[in-house]
């Protein structure tokens, strides 16, 4: 399973709006065929495993990150092609959250005679693979990461806007191999404005083959069309609001954006509509790393799901020097948002807290059958 669950991480990024998944297939306590979920219209990982092994996967133990699905889209279904295969068993670390699947996938093989287990030991590590999945199955909603950089004191940049570097080069690392994993990263158009930043995908200072669409919610359309964000490898999108001037979206567009209008009773940008049209384009996975305000927003609008917070052991200070979230925030103490299932890591000299806006158990959810006690 621990080799299933790194060949899911190796894909992780390029199977939206499908899960990554990997796959082992034992036979007499050897492997004898593997696979990871491919690209949208590829094979799954299950498909992949029993091309590799042939006819020996004949009386062989299946070893699977996520429960074989079901449902036919544009493959056949997993379940047919491992009866048919003739698996006797299969192990698997978690049901897969989508209401088409939901243990009808455990259902469907213990009806053909297989032997199906639940692995609940690897159930989590499955769950930090899938949970975009998870929301964007169960909600048609892009699952939201709010990422972002500051000091001890929850600065994000010293009082005369500078912020090269807060954190360590270990910590960018980690940023960076964040966003090979994900479908799009986010920023408001006053972070471009004031830094330039290219939001690529460079793990270990090299440009990584498949990017993330570059997006920025720029309600004016003040960006300059010599930003690094139009002009970097992939796809950049600018969302502008209504009061953007028609010869500025213009020249954004000659510039090589995309661009789109995504209208609001104020003069913002309307988040929910653009979160909307990117999970419509198969982004179920988005990373917002700022600036200020625009975290500050997305907040406000509850629309994030989980924080990761590069905390560096720095104290800038200063009145006028910019927390990590803006917008109108808590009413009071009481009215704080307090995360859940929160992790702590080491990054060099900083640290990086991971939690949830809601319980992940909630977000994953459950099967819609009783196959979880069977």
């Amino acid at each position: 399973m621990r080799r299933a669950l790194r060949l899911a991480r190796s894909v992780a990024g390029t199977t939206s709006p499908n899960p990554p998944v990997g796959a082992v297939l034992v036979k007499r306590g050897k492997i004898i065929g593997e696979g990871a979920t491919q690209p949208p219209g590829g094979p799954h990982a299950e498909a992949v495993a029993l091309a590799a092994a042939g006819r020996a996967a004949k009386g062989a133990t299946l070893y699977v990150t996520l429960e074989p699905c079901p449902t036919s889209g544009r493959t056949p279904p997993c379940t047919d092609a491992l009866i048919a295969a003739g698996v006797a068993e299969v192990r698997f670390a978690a049901f897969d959250p989508s209401p088409a699947v939901s243990g009808k996938g455990v259902a469907a093989l213990r009806a053909a005679g297989l032997q199906v287990t639940q692995d609940q030991a690897f159930e989590e590590a499955s769950w930090d693979r899938i949970e975009a999945h998870a929301k964007f199955s169960r909600t048609g909603k892009p699952f939201v990461i709010a990422k972002y950089a500051c000091s001890l004191d929850g600065k994000i940049a010293a009082r005369d806007g500078s912020a090269t570097w807060i954190t360590s080069p270990e910590a960018r690392e980690a940023s960076h191999q964040l966003r090979t994993t994900i479908d799009a990263i986010m920023v408001g158009g006053t972070t471009i404005l004031a830094d330039d930043s290219q939001l690529t995908a460079r793990p270990k200072g090299k440009v990584a083959a498949r990017q993330p669409l570059r997006v920025v919610f720029d309600s004016i359309a003040a960006t300059s069309s010599d930003a690094q964000v139009i002009h970097g490898p992939g796809r950049c999108l600018i969302a502008v609001g209504r009061d953007a001037r028609d010869e500025d979206v213009a020249r954004l567009q000659k510039a090589g954006a995309e661009v789109m209008r995504f209208t609001s009773p104020g003069r913002r940008v309307s988040l929910e509509g653009l979160l909307e049209y990117l999970g419509s384009r198969g982004c179920i996975s988005i990373l917002v790393e700022g600036g200020s305000t625009a975290l500050g927003a997305l907040f406000d609008g509850e629309f994030v799901d989980k924080v990761m917070a590069f905390i560096a052991p720095a104290i800038i200070g200063g009145m006028d020097a910019p927390a990590a979230v803006g917008g109108e925030g808590a009413p009071n103490i009481a009215g704080a948002l307090r995360l859940s299932d929160v992790s702590v890591k080491r990054a060099g000299t900083d640290i990086i807290v991971t939690g949830y806006t809601r319980p992940r158990h909630l977000l994953m959810g459950a099967p819609d059958t009783d196959a979880r006690s069977s």
